[in-house]
């Protein structure tokens, strides 16, 4: 089950096996093997070679015209095998080898997916297509009544609602920018980008989901979006994570000095480790108890679908965080390890912050004071991550039953509340 307790490891290349098909899921890692030059090779030899090893060329190339002017020719000349053979030992030399690849700063051709350097890239991606899902699928009929009926939510839990749409479609939307616009461009591996692209397609569907509950509750659309410029606690948390990004938005910003290799990581720390990795889960926790409580069902069934996705993104950044710093340990140093402690301290006051203002007073059985140990042993996880130590020694998770909720599996029951046609504000039909 998919928790954000889980930590991938890398794993090693899968060795090539010369009687047994690849995986269904995952691609094997072939091991290219070198050409032995043999000029007085048998003309059979030489045709077997040829075709089995520049498997990878384009068949308009010049390499594969001369495989093939070659194979129609009875008897080649010495010049012509030779001429061959260089072209074959040209095509190897631009394969790309594991030992090339790297997170960031590589020179290896990021157009070669395989072989796989991050197995546990590509399975991330593999999981995140399999757990798709849309907003449209989940039944808001309970909710539309519960809304709409005057006594069927106190203000305060109102107001938790709104205040968690209001942060989470713009946080999403922060993420997904950056992601393209930032993060994407400065990852150089290809397996990790496979991931990327999916990630940015989940925050999309997020981004969508969060309309979707506002249009179908018939909330005020200009009070909840903008939020982010008008409620204090929402906006100190957009403002913060903005700043990490402006600079990698510069066009002309390139990584490859370790003071901008620096400016990366900090980007990823703070968006993965802090924007997803914290921001998101005193919202999440609120708006899930009041699913546990039966009210706003399917509010809380589609946030359970965006924090089983956003667990992954978060565990996904921290491999690639930790990766950045085990192939490059001079960007760890001491001063980066404290920048790195102080970023994750601050986006925790932040959302204790949050808390404060959404929960002045005890609901859904939680209230600000045990809101803020959660978000304190929230905080010492993250740290704990990315090998730094404890920031709030011997903090508790009040609320087990979060890890519970975020090991859902989209096969739950989605056959039977798969939404074929909606209307906003009105009735849902339903298969029957």
């Amino acid at each position: 089950m998919l928790s954000w307790e889980d930590y991938y490891k890398d794993e090693a290349p899968v060795k090539k096996e010369e009687t047994k098909s690849p995986e269904p899921r995952v691609a094997e890692v072939v091991e290219t093997e070198s050409i032995q030059e043999e000029p007085q090779a048998h003309t059979e030899a030489v045709q077997q070679e040829a075709t089995e090893t520049i498997v990878t060329e384009d068949m308009n190339s010049e390499a594969m015209q001369d495989i093939e002017n070659y194979t129609t020719m009875k008897e080649p000349t010495e010049a012509e095998l030779e001429k061959v053979r260089k072209r074959m030992a040209n095509a190897l030399e631009g394969r790309v080898q594991v030992g090339q690849k790297a997170m960031i700063n590589s020179k290896a051709d990021l157009n070669q997916l395989v072989p796989f350097k991050y197995k546990w890239a590509w399975e991330k991606y593999l999981d995140g297509t399999a757990n798709h899902w849309m907003p449209q699928e989940i039944n808001m009929t309970a909710d539309i009544a519960l809304w709409k009926s005057e006594d069927g939510l106190t203000e305060d839990e109102r107001t938790i609602v709104k205040r968690s749409l209001g942060f989470f479609s713009t946080a999403d939307s922060l993420v997904a920018n950056n992601v393209v616009l930032a993060v994407y461009k400065h990852i150089t591996n290809p397996e990790c980008r496979q991931y990327l692209l999916r990630q940015a397609f989940e925050e999309a569907i997020h981004t969508h989901a969060y309309q979707y509950c506002v249009e179908s509750l018939g909330m005020d659309e200009g009070e909840i979006f903008n939020m982010y410029r008008e409620v204090p606690c929402v906006e100190a948390k957009a403002a913060w994570g903005l700043k990490y990004t402006q600079a990698l938005e510069d066009p002309n910003f390139e990584t490859g000095t370790p003071e901008k290799d620096k400016l990366f990581l900090s980007n990823l720390i703070a968006f993965y480790c802090v924007l997803e990795g914290m921001f998101f889960y005193c919202g999440f926790s609120q708006i899930l108890s009041m699913g546990r409580r039966n009210k706003m069902t399917g509010v809380s069934e589609q946030f359970q679908y965006i924090m089983r996705d956003e667990s992954m993104h978060v565990n996904f950044g921290i491999d690639v965080i930790n990766s950045i710093i085990n192939e490059n340990p001079h960007l760890w140093d001491e001063e980066m390890r404290k920048r790195a402690s102080d970023m994750i301290v601050e986006g925790t006051e932040l959302e204790i912050d949050y808390a404060r203002d959404t929960m002045p007073r005890g609901v859904l059985g939680m209230n600000a004071k045990t809101m803020e140990e959660y978000l304190k042993y929230v905080c010492n996880r993250r740290l704990t991550q990315i090998n730094l130590p404890e920031a709030y020694p011997g903090a508790e998770n009040p609320f087990p039953w979060m890890s519970e909720i975020m090991d859902l599996r989209k096969e739950k029951n989605f056959f039977e509340t798969r939404v074929i046609e909606y209307q906003v504000g009105g009735s849902l039909k339903f298969d029957d």
